[in-house]
């Protein structure tokens, strides 16, 4: 059967909601058992995303976006692949179209085969984020190359939601910003399916009838997104008003095959769905997370970090409540230059339930992140590092518990005596991009490993976690909704793979010195020389990972650092431990069709 596409395009004003409205396809799609994927595609010439410092640049969303893992378009890349083929092919000249547009739909297609589920198939349906606004220059190559490709891919194959503003001014709702959205659409070459209106309160019946009239649609095409208590309530609002018909009819979705594994698995993802949003809802408890960064000006700078909690939250049945502290007010310069400042940073600090150190590149802030690490280790609060967070607690524990005063990170100072952490020694140090330790990579539990409350989350034969996979000393059985639960060995520890993205790591020469002071790393690489996970005894929850976990965390399959994390801050965390991964009272039961 030929693949499904579902373009999701935005109009009137940037950051309208287009990612949340695709996300929320994905889950009705999901919902009667088709196999889903998408693909993000931004506009930016930028080939390695992931160096633009947040702060910056002008669309951060779109690095954030880079950085979850969504997959990118930019017109680099497909200028790059042209001047390839041009060398080895007869093209006279290279030009937008058909050249450009046509690798684009290329592109796209061998995206949209790509197996992204345990079944091993290609996916049924692929949903299309176009970033930016439907109009902006920079888009242009892509929008013509989406026009071809609806008619490349065929009848019934192609359906395109495009998402606008309905703004309220005295108390009336305007549709003349959609209007001209939709004729700028059509000028492109496109012809909306589906007219997604954003607005701070339900279409009116006399609102709907004029988009509907003056876009050239039916009035059941046009679909209310009004604001919600959370995100997660969007496919439920979706769904209420019956785009699940209008994808069947558009796309001829009842002609796929669909087997009935995936029926029931995605009968389960919905009314799982809903208990969880209605556990949301209800949660009365109310836990205080400080998130100690370096970007926090821009909150969406930590974007996957801030969902990986709320999804963690969401899982425990408590509400979640951000701290954004600058580490920079935490350091000793600010009790100086702003006491005010310094002193608000540390009550904050003092009286959150948890804290959290994430990933950051550069010196700035450092000194402030150590002291915050220290506070949580000497204070029994529960803290989390992630990557940079990770080695924030070694240096701290290095000063402090091991005498090494002087123990630093060679990415802060290349000349110090002490680099407890250094740069790795296949990575280039003169090269910015593209230079870094990414991807999936295998950690080993280590033998020692038994008292960790991580290990116990993320063992198999209490949870399906996300992240773990079969190796040669393991066992695996698939369940019906597609997902391989694994089981290790008395003898064998469990492998666990998650999602890298860094330069620098511990330096193993002072890993013993740690561990003789009561450091252990329990996580190492498989060649055992890598540190992965470190973890402190006697502690409600003290952990620190090289990696990222917040890539694959997901709403129904939290990450397990970021649910244990939470948890030990929430006072559940035995509560959790009992019952696996798996679920809390009154929160969603299962994990199903990697949600």
């Amino acid at each position: 059967m030929a693949t499904k596409y579902l373009l999701v395009s935005g109009g009137v004003i940037s950051g309208i909601g287009k990612g949340v409205i695709a996300s929320s396809l994905g889950v009705l799609l999901k919902s009667i058992g088709l196999k889903v994927t998408s693909i993000k595609i931004d506009p930016y010439m930028n080939i390695d995303a992931g160096l633009m410092n947040p702060l910056e640049y002008i669309n951060p969303k779109a690095t954030i976006k880079a950085e979850v893992g969504l997959i990118m378009a930019t017109d680099t890349a497909n200028v790059s692949f042209l001047m390839t083929a041009e060398k080895s092919t007869l093209i006279l000249e290279i030009m937008s179209v058909p050249h450009l547009t046509d690798a684009v739909q290329d592109w796209i297609q061998k995206v949209a085969a790509i197996p992204v589920d345990s079944t091993g198939e290609k996916p049924d349906v692929c949903i299309i984020e176009l970033g930016g606004t439907v109009g902006d220059i920079e888009s242009a190559p892509f929008i013509e190359a989406l026009r071809c490709l609806r008619r490349r891919a065929g009848q019934n194959n192609f359906l395109h939601c495009h998402v606008s503003l309905i703004p309220v001014i005295n108390d009336e709702q305007k549709t003349k910003p959609t209007q001209a959205a939709i004729k700028d659409v059509r000028h492109a070459g496109l012809s909306p399916d589906i007219i997604a209106c954003r607005c701070s309160l339900p279409l009116l019946k006399s609102t709907t009838d004029k988009l509907a009239m003056y876009c050239q649609v039916e009035p059941e095409q046009v679909i209310a997104v009004h604001d919600v208590p959370s995100t997660y309530h969007v496919p439920l609002l979706l769904e209420r008003q019956g785009l699940i018909p209008i994808l069947r009819e558009v796309l001829r979705l009842d002609a796929l095959p669909i087997v009935p594994p995936l029926v029931r698995s995605g009968a389960e993802i919905w009314e799982t769905w809903k208990t969880l949003t209605d556990t949301q809802d209800r949660a009365r408890e109310t836990v205080k997370i400080c998130l100690v960064g370096k970007y926090v000006s821009l909150h969406d700078s930590y974007l996957s970090v801030r969902k990986s909690l709320e999804h963690a939250s969401m899982r425990c049945g408590r509400k979640l409540e951000i701290i954004w502290l600058d580490s920079t007010d935490l350091e000793v310069a600010t009790e100086t230059t702003s006491p005010v400042t310094y002193h608000k940073a540390w009550h904050q600090l003092c009286t959150a339930s948890g804290i959290l150190v994430p990933g950051g590149f550069g010196h700035r802030g450092i000194e402030g992140m150590i002291r915050a690490a220290k506070w949580a280790r000497e204070k029994k609060v529960p803290y989390l590092g992630i990557c940079l967070g990770m080695q924030i607690a070694v240096i701290e524990f290095c000063r402090t518990i091991c005498g090494i005063e002087d123990a630093q990170s060679e990415e802060m100072d290349d000349s110090a005596k002490n680099k407890v952490i250094i740069h790795m020694p296949e990575v280039s140090k003169e090269t910015m991009g593209a230079v870094m330790r990414l991807g999936l990579r295998n950690t080993v539990f280590q033998k020692n490993s038994g008292f960790s409350k991580l290990r116990a989350l993320y063992e198999p034969e209490t949870t399906q976690a996300n992240g773990v996979l079969p190796e040669s000393n393991t066992s695996t059985t698939a369940t019906a909704d597609g997902e391989v639960a694994t089981k290790s060995s008395p003898s064998h520890p469990p492998v666990i793979s998650e999602r890298h993205r860094h330069k620098y790591e511990v330096n193993p020469e002072f890993v013993p010195t740690m561990a003789t002071h009561g450091l252990e790393f329990i996580g190492k690489d498989e060649s055992g020389e890598r540190m992965e996970i470190l973890e402190l005894r006697d502690h409600p929850w003290y952990v620190g990972v090289q990696y990222h976990p917040e890539y694959l965390s997901r709403v129904l399959r939290p990450s397990i650092p970021y649910l244990g994390f939470f948890a030990a801050a929430a006072g559940c965390l035995e509560e959790v431990m009992a019952k696996g991964a798996k679920t809390v009272k009154g929160a969603t039961k299962g994990l199903v069709n990697g949600l």
